[in-house]
């Protein structure tokens, strides 16, 4: 405990980092007892770290402030966030409030940011302040002076670099351009108009799932993924699959002629659509994991499945591929045939495009909702490999049943169409939620740059 006539000099030091690569001696900031210290990039910051070479911390990333005097004369000095873009970690645990540090503290800026330790001194007061005075604290909101600019407000695209990719959604609003530009330069070919439409709107919609799911997955991958299971959709292994629950077991599709009950309805929709197709898009997932066991780290981990978000991610792309295929070589082509046959090419060309927008956006709540939601319990299943086969057979059965209740549904009341909808989607956003939580990684989860929680 120290004296009454002691003084604690608190500072900060950088124990990791770019900078101490250029420094003989650690960086070390002194902390005013009477004022707040804010850490970022901003030259206006107390703490100011190189813009250039710390990109993941934010201009004003966090503060420490001095709280009150304690009994022994010490200072408490308390570590806020101050909204940052990648977090606040406090001795390797995300900061969600603020709370209390002491010396030996490591504060890191971002999840592999710069890293600072808290300590303090003791050493004899210039002044001496009354045990119980509360310490008062400035306004931080605006530390910019009117009179100054820095060549990187003037350039903002100069000091940004990678965080363009990371934080403003660079590589969606390119795709974006591209995909304007080719839809512009495929105006009169419809065939291929459609195409283009397609994908930007299955790429679009995937990319809002990528979002909530916040776990980075290589690109590659994820189209292999779609393209997989687009070439099962155009090889023999169909005709297999047809055969068996459409032949074997009682899958087959009623004819137009057919007059049928909802519940025989559903009962061939659960075998001839639900298991059937929900296997078919599982097998690149499945696939991937296998091929994965043989890879080393950190590829193994990257590549393969082994928590439920990778199961999330595969499976929603393995319905990219289905969808896209299923849309673009059988509905759009066989509904703008019969469309032209009655009312001319043009007409039949608008039938097309408008069938094929809902289709492919609805994916969220189908096709992408039935496969993610199994793709969840895949990965569950190599989280918890003791009771995988229980695991992977409920994630089955279940996504097969939502996915036959939306075919059985669509045939009989567009109202129930929409609340199966909104079911499967619910079903899909809750398997993400509870993914994060189960995450190994959860605190590397960029979706809490979405939320700002987890």
């Amino acid at each position: 405990m120290t004296g009454k006539n002691a003084r604690q000099n608190a500072f900060l030091r950088l124990v990791s980092g770019k900078e101490l690569e250029t420094r003989s001696v650690r960086q070390r900031y002194e902390l005013i007892p009477t004022s707040e210290a804010v850490i970022g990039r901003d030259p206006h910051c107390q703490v100011v770290l190189d813009a250039l070479k710390y990109r993941m911390v934010s201009r004003r990333h966090a503060v420490i402030r001095p709280l009150s005097l304690s009994p022994d004369g010490g200072i408490s000095w308390i570590l806020c966030d101050l909204n940052s873009a990648n977090g606040t970690y406090l001795n390797g645990k995300r900061l969600h409030e603020c709370q209390q540090i002491f010396p030996g503290d490591r504060i890191t800026l971002g999840y592999d940011g710069p890293e600072l330790v808290f300590s303090c001194d003791i050493a004899e007061p210039k002044t001496t302040i009354s045990p119980g005075t509360s310490v008062s604290t400035p306004n931080y909101q605006n530390y910019s002076k009117p009179d100054s600019v820095s060549f990187t407000q003037l350039f903002p695209i100069v000091s940004t670099g990678k965080d363009l990719t990371r934080k403003a959604y660079l590589i969606p609003g390119m795709l974006t351009v591209i995909f304007v530009v080719l839809m512009f330069a495929t105006v009169g070919k419809p065939e291929a108009n459609q195409i283009i439409v397609a994908t930007y709107i299955a790429f679009a919609a995937y990319y809002f799932i990528y979002q909530l799911c916040g776990k980075h997955k290589p690109w590659w991958v994820l189209c292999g993924v779609a393209l997989s299971t687009a070439l099962i959709l155009i090889s023999p292994l169909l005709d297999l699959f047809i055969f068996i629950f459409r032949e074997i077991l009682p899958g087959s599709l009623p004819s137009q002629q057919e007059s049928i009950t909802f519940t025989e309805w559903l009962v061939r929709m659960f075998f001839g659509a639900g298991l059937m197709e929900e296997l078919l898009k599982a097998l690149p997932v499945l696939g991937i994991y296998f091929i994965s066991l043989g890879l080393s780290s950190p590829w193994r981990e990257r590549v393969g499945v082994w928590e439920p978000l990778d199961g999330i991610l595969l499976g929603a792309a393995s319905a990219v591929g289905f969808t896209l295929l299923e849309t673009l070589g059988q509905y759009v082509p066989e509904v703008t045939q019969n469309a032209a046959i009655y009312a001319g090419d043009e007409t039949g060309q608008l039938v097309g495009l408008q069938l094929l927008i809902p289709r492919i956006l609805g994916s969220v709540a189908g096709h992408m909702a039935y496969s993610g939601y199994l793709g969840y319990f895949i990965g569950l299943a190599v989280l918890k490999p003791k009771l995988g086969v229980q695991i992977l057979l409920v994630g089955y059965l279940s996504a097969s049943a939502l996915h036959a209740l939306w075919n059985a549904t669509g045939a009989i009341n567009g109202l129930l169409l929409v609340v199966v909808g909104v079911l499967s989607y619910a079903f899909l956003m809750a398997a993400i939620l509870k993914a994060r939580a189960l995450s190994p990684n959860r605190e590397q989860n960029f979706a809490t740059r979405f939320f700002g929680h987890k």
